[in-house]
């Protein structure tokens, strides 16, 4: 009976226009293939636009002059009196980007007030 039903036709097309179910099949993948192609890209141009965005902190983290910053050395000193490990430290921006480990060993990125030493911001 099953058999019958998959093999009747309803209407006058020949089986030569119908798709094949391998070829409904291919199609569907091809689509989940684009798809989840799709959503990697969006997601690869999100993280590529994340650090560019972040390595600024998005503002200064200081309107001093640069005749009143700390040294690089001492700002690594105040994070590390915070509990942090530094792995690297520059200064950009008039921000201070600090690379570090917190007490849990997670890395981080801090953002700091050169004139200060004061963290004003973390990812």
């Amino acid at each position: 009976m099953i058999k019958a039903l998959l093999t009747h036709s309803s209407s006058n097309e020949s089986s030569a226009n119908k798709p094949s179910s391998f070829k409904v099949a291919a199609g569907l993948l091809g689509l989940v293939v684009l798809v989840k192609a799709s959503i990697f890209a969006i997601a690869l141009g999100m993280l590529a636009a994340t650090p560019a965005e972040a390595g600024s902190f998005g503002k200064a983290c200081t309107a001093a002059p640069q005749s009143q910053w700390l040294s690089i050395d001492a700002l690594q000193a105040k994070v590390e009196a915070q509990g942090y490990k530094v792995r690297n430290a520059k200064l950009k921006k008039a921000c201070g980007e600090i690379y570090a480990t917190d007490k849990d060993g997670q890395r981080v990125e801090l953002f700091v007030d050169p004139t200060s030493g004061a963290i004003v911001g973390q990812l």
